[in-house]
């Protein structure tokens, strides 16, 4: 199978290839900005790398041609950040997603599999636990143009037949996540932790998430593209809330010691409560088991500790 992952080198993308390449019959091409932000273990004879710039004037038809499947993983923006710039921020990632698709729809593309954000395009109205057809009313730029381009998807199907999957994801979280970046507070907490610093905590702590292993996530994001069912939206979680305070809580018992936290205000980009129903997943694929948060933090530091020299204890 030829397959292409745009926005390769990020953490979703970087264990998705690490995991397909596994097959050696499947022919990889990993996209994304640089080539120096590939991780060195996607390094393998079925990965090829490749720089790409991700904006309105790149070639995506030259890009793509010959690719049977493609993963939609680009995003200039993330929830934090959103509603700083909310032109800039819809124009690029609608624009970028429409050259994608009408190069797919060019192609002749098989499949394109598109991670949106079960986090954001509900809103902060949907009653938990959340199920696929509940109202979408997003409070953030990240959420509307996640769900624009979903919207597009369907249109393109519509249009071109062109066969597509969209995974509304919870929170992912595990190794080879930049533990020093913006995104991810498991993450970023267990390092910010080893490291003896002060937590960063908005409002009280009691914003609950849904906290997905990422081999558990994406395990969910290949079975989804690899079938051929019919449902083409997927929530794809834990199917259980945790406040950030009990996640904090986790981390202390997983370090064998208390950690500092400092509470500021709330931001109003912020959800009070995010939990998926990920019935129909479960349903449709036979998942009765997935990695609980305790283990997947243990994992996790494991893994910190092995790769972020400057952490080991």
């Amino acid at each position: 199978m030829r397959i292409s992952i745009l926005g390769g080198a990020g953490f979703i993308g970087t264990n998705l290839i690490m995991s397909l390449m596994r097959n050696t019959s499947n022919e990889i091409l990993a996209v994304d900005q640089s080539e120096d932000y590939f991780n060195r273990q996607i390094k393998a004879p079925n990965v090829q790398l490749r720089e790409c710039q991700f904006h309105k004037e790149t070639d995506f038809k030259k890009l793509l041609a010959a690719q049977e499947v493609v993963y939609h993983l680009i995003s200039t923006n993330n929830p934090s950040s959103s509603n700083h710039n909310i032109g800039k921020d819809i124009a690029e990632n609608i624009l970028i997603s429409i050259n994608i698709l009408e190069a797919c729809a060019a192609n002749h593309v098989k499949k394109v599999i598109f991670i949106s954000s079960g986090g954001t395009v509900y809103g902060d109205k949907a009653v938990c636990p959340i199920k696929e057809n509940a109202s979408t009313n997003p409070i953030n730029t990240y959420g509307i143009q996640k769900l624009t381009i979903e919207k597009l998807f369907y249109l393109y199907h519509r249009m071109h037949g062109l066969e597509y999957s969209i995974i509304r994801l919870a929170n992912p979280y595990g190794p080879y996540q930049r533990p020093d970046g913006k995104l991810g507070v498991v993450t970023t907490f267990l390092y910010k932790a080893l490291k003896n610093e002060v937590l960063t905590v908005y409002g009280d702590g009691k914003v609950i998430r849904d906290y997905i292993y990422i081999d558990d996530a994406v395990d969910g994001v290949i079975r989804i593209a690899n079938s051929e069912r019919d449902d083409r939206v997927f929530n794809l979680g834990s199917g259980k809330g945790t406040s950030v305070n009990q996640v904090i809580h986790l981390i202390q018992q997983a370090l064998g010691h208390h950690v500092a936290v400092r509470y500021i205000a709330n931001r109003s980009v912020d959800v009070p409560s995010n939990v998926l129903d990920i019935t129909k997943y479960r349903t449709a694929f036979g998942i009765k088991e997935l990695i609980p948060l305790e283990k997947g933090i243990k994992l996790t530091l494991d893994h910190l500790k092995k790769e972020w020299t400057d952490t080991n204890v």
